[in-house]
């Protein structure tokens, strides 16, 4: 799967779409920092963005969720805390294994496709209720 934002992924809520625009450039740019084998420091640096990223990014839909009683919001939390435990295990796996082939699909398979999947089906879901 090519790592980069696609439009159809838009939801059209400004905020969101422009944090998961940026989630998907920081994925990128970890991607390729691996590939490229660039040094550890980058690597953990963009680590602890995406750590912090991630959190602020659920917790915003979070609120909107709330804030138009979508019904779907404690499932929807689940997934969103599955995505922070799986961003926890390929942060391991890099201290265990380093920036190799291995983290890169890891990180293509489990985190850009599963980020594509969510907003596909979960974050495009709740519109019509913020909408209202």
């Amino acid at each position: 799967m090519a790592i980069g934002w696609r439009d159809d992924l838009l939801t059209g809520i400004r905020e969101i779409d422009d944090q998961h625009k940026e989630l998907f450039r920081r994925f990128g740019d970890l991607l390729t920092a691996c590939r490229e084998e660039k040094a550890a420091k980058e690597v953990l640096r963009l680590f602890m963005f995406l750590d912090e990223y991630v959190i602020s990014h659920f917790n915003a839909e979070e609120r909107l969720m709330l804030s138009c009683g979508y019904r779907e919001y404690l499932e929807h939390k689940r997934q969103h805390q599955q995505f922070v435990r799986q961003l926890e295990e390929l942060k391991r796996k890099y201290r265990d294994e380093g920036a190799g082939l291995s983290l890169v699909i890891t990180t293509n398979q489990v985190m850009i496709e599963w980020l594509t999947r969510h907003i596909e089906k979960m974050d495009k879901d709740i519109v019509p209720f913020l909408r209202k």
